[in-house]
């Protein structure tokens, strides 16, 4: 109920903001200083060609003054200027007359009428899905933006009422059925696909209108608590079977190193001893390592004659360290 609400006062705010925008360019275009300055100039002239006339200031010609005030009341309401990007939709008796702009132009007051300038330059219109369904039954909420711009501004205004309210409403319309008919995953990785789609529709239908929509972009997708909570948790756990995979990959990896290393051991003893003197050789490298040999390993590698030889040279190496450090 919020919700149908809020879109039913979005729509009168909408159409409100329409019309303020077009007041204030339709007065913007009715009533500039040029025309009333033209219109005082007029008067001025009317005045100096009364008394060069009446060859006095105190007596006034009823003509002259009669065809001054028409000239200055045409001049001040007929002389127009719209701006660079305006086009103002020009009627006459009712009647599409012409488009006049960019620069000053004239109408004839009361028999021509100026009904609104529109505005040629790229706009951008931000509209919403406002709760809408996805294919697999999902409630989301999307934001996008429509950039379109008036390529003729008499189809503008003489086919439709409210362009600017049409393009909003259409908007949502067209991006209501591509939610309705696209998954959730789909809204999440294919955003531009979906705005380039959303573009042709709309194009589509305000085309007729004189007004091409140049891209729509997706901005926001916004999803229920509930249902977030239940995507990162999947998600999760998602990374952590992944992890648990690589794990066991790597250990089957080592295993198999492990095995390769056996069978070349097993038919080369001497490598093994090898292998034997090397790791007990790196371990008492370290200082205050201890290292517990089996004796059968000792037997049979020699180890012991090697560890005494190592043990003697590290004792002998200490005490060389400290007659060093007391001469």
């Amino acid at each position: 109920m919020t919700e149908k609400r809020k879109s039913k006062a979005t729509l009168p705010s909408l159409t409100h903001e329409y019309k303020a925008t077009t007041q204030l360019q339709a007065e913007a275009a009715s009533l500039n200083w040029v025309a009333a300055l033209v219109a005082a100039v007029v008067v001025v002239a009317g005045v100096v060609l009364n008394r060069l006339i009446e060859h006095t200031w105190e007596r006034m010609n009823v003509g002259i003054v009669v065809v001054t005030a028409l000239v200055a009341a045409v001049c001040f309401f007929g002389i127009k200027i719209a701006n660079q990007w305006e086009r103002a939709v020009v009627l006459r008796l009712g009647k599409f007359k012409c488009l006049k702009g960019p620069g000053p132009f004239f109408i004839i007051p009361i028999i021509e009428s100026i009904v609104q300038s529109v505005d040629m330059r790229i706009r951008s219109t931000d509209f919403s899905s406002e709760s809408t369904l996805t294919k697999d039954t999902v409630p989301v909420n999307v934001d996008a933006i429509c950039f379109w711009m008036v390529w003729d501004a008499k189809k503008a205004i003489l086919e439709v009422e409210n362009f600017y309210l049409a393009i909003v409403l259409s908007a949502q319309t067209a991006l209501r059925d591509i939610i309705g008919t696209h998954q959730l995953s789909e809204l999440l990785t294919h955003r531009e696909k979906l705005g380039k789609r959303l573009q042709e529709i709309l194009d589509e239908k305000t085309n007729p209108w004189g007004i091409t929509v140049q891209s729509v972009e997706i901005r926001d997708i916004i999803l229920p608590k509930a249902l977030e909570d239940a995507m990162s948790k999947e998600a999760q756990a998602e990374r952590e079977r992944h992890a648990r995979i690589i794990l066991g990959t790597a250990e089957t990896e080592i295993a198999e190193k492990f095995a390769q290393a056996a069978k070349q051991y097993e038919s080369n003893p001497g490598a093994m001893h090898l292998r034997g003197m090397n790791m007990l050789f790196e371990g008492l490298k370290e200082k205050g390592s201890m290292i517990i040999v089996p004796s059968s390993a000792l037997e049979t590698m020699n180890l012991g004659a090697i560890g005494g030889m190592a043990a003697l040279s590290q004792v002998k190496s200490d005490k060389e360290e400290r007659e060093n450090r007391n001469p």
